[in-house]
């Protein structure tokens, strides 16, 4: 890991002696994220004077691991010229990725300083709906005819490979692109170069939908573990790829905003650090007004118990303990569920499955706590007291854990994100169902029914 703060003061006195040639060497030996790093740790005419210095193609991809803002803020410093060569550069899923980050217009600004060529693709990327594979997928790969010679393709795959994300496969379409087969390019150096690529082929291959949702991608690429993902339209024709290391991305982004949601926060679509206090209070505030609906629910309960309360005041001793245990219990049930939901571990047809797995689960978990707050509930308010205590015990965890791992079903049949179950979410229902269950126990109990 390189210390940023050491090579900024570096570079920093290389640009004031003019060690232009030396300061060029320096850079080029650096990894692109490193040098990301650094330039926006710069003044901005140190920043665009380092920035000019560097190659055309390491300036690309340093330009793809700056954050969206300092994307933007960069490309207004440079001339038109500048971002023209810089956009023509990057990658055409990187490219799109930045564009979808910005403002309308000011795409279509950069749009403008495109070659007809990158415009026409830029717009096509664009077109997929958000965060599908269409979106996420590069149009630069290497496809060869099955009726081609190992000879030729080896050829073909020389000249095309430069400008290809990847070559670790190689795709065979027919004469109207349709996909018929995805090859490992060691098959085509160990085969002989007369045969025909027909000869090598297994007509064994995974794609994917350019509409399908990226995380399907994902989960796929991770299932059988792929380089590369050939995207196709509805009738099979070969659009582009999806590489892992785009996947990646894509995997972090996600975890992310499933964060995000199980803390009740609207997910965030820059950095922190980018964010600003009037977005994330936008961002909080919604779910911090529904949560304060809920807990009002709560107060009611108790309030309309108020004669049990003032009758029995031991009871109140042990509210907090209760509902904050089902709200724990809860909360681990459902980021349990949303996380298997979200990895593929549970499918959704098997609902019933888990939810009588958990419901047993709840019942260990419960008859555990029942029995570790009845020597308290003894100690406290006599035997009486001790049942009720133990038994809403044992009642508020089962309830807590069904509706824990419930809500995330339910939410995905709904076309909803289970990540939605958010933690606080089910803590606010589980002291709710909690209250009722303890004050409808002790009311049986203490003959107040």
């Amino acid at each position: 890991m390189v210390d940023i703060d050491l090579l900024t003061e570096k570079i920093k006195n290389m640009i004031i002696q003019r060690e232009w040639t030396a300061l060029r060497e320096s850079l080029t030996d650096l990894p692109a994220p490193d040098i990301a790093t650094l330039l926006m740790s710069l003044e901005k005419v140190e920043r665009i004077l380092l920035f000019r210095l560097l190659p055309r193609q390491l300036s690309s991809e340093v330009f793809s691991y700056l954050e969206s803002g300092d994307k933007d803020t960069l490309l207004k410093e440079l001339t038109d010229e500048e971002a023209r060569q810089l956009l023509a550069n990057l990658t055409p899923d990187d490219r799109t990725d930045f564009f979808e980050e910005l403002p309308g217009r000011a795409t279509q600004r950069l749009l403008n300083l495109l070659s007809p060529g990158d415009l026409r693709e830029a717009r096509l990327l664009l077109g997929y709906p958000e965060e599908s594979v269409g979106r996420l997928m590069t149009p630069d790969y290497v496809a060869v005819r099955p009726d081609w010679t190992i000879e030729k393709s080896l050829e073909h795959i020389r000249r095309r490979g430069k400008i290809s994300e990847t070559i670790n496969v190689i795709y065979v379409t027919d004469e109207s692109w349709k996909l018929i087969d995805a090859l490992e390019l060691r098959r085509f150096i160990l085969a002989e170069q007369g045969d025909t690529v027909e000869k090598i082929m297994d007509y064994s291959f995974i794609s994917i939908s350019a509409f399908e949702d990226r995380e399907k991608a994902v989960q796929m690429i991770q299932h059988y573990d792929l380089d590369a993902l050939p995207v196709v339209d509805s009738e099979g024709v070969l659009l582009g790829i999806v590489t892992v290391d785009d996947v990646l991305d894509v995997a972090q982004e996600e975890a992310t905003e499933d964060f995000h949601k199980v803390a009740a926060v609207e997910p965030l679509k820059t950095s922190y650090r980018e964010s600003s206090v009037s977005l994330l209070y936008r961002k909080r505030i919604i779910w911090l007004a529904v949560l304060l609906g809920v807990n009002l629910i709560a107060s009611g309960v108790i309030a309309a118990y108020e004669e049990l309360i003032i009758s029995t005041i031991a009871l109140a001793f042990f509210i907090p303990l209760l509902i904050a245990t089902g709200g724990n219990a809860g909360a681990q049930a459902a980021t349990l569920m949303v996380r298997a939901i979200a990895t593929g571990d549970v499918k959704l047809s098997q609902w019933l499955w888990a939810l009588s797995r958990e419901i047993g689960v709840g019942l260990l978990l419960g008859a555990t706590m029942g029995l570790s707050v009845y020597m308290l509930g003894l100690y406290r308010g006599g035997f009486e007291i001790a049942m009720i205590v133990s038994l809403a015990m044992l009642a508020i965890v089962i309830i807590s854990n069904f509706v824990g791992v419930a809500l995330p079903f339910i939410l995905t049949r709904l076309r909803l994100d289970p990540a939605m179950a958010s933690n606080p979410l089910i803590t606010s229902i589980a002291d709710v169902s909690g209250l009722l269950i303890y004050f409808w126990i002790a009311a049986l109990i203490l003959g107040m029914q």
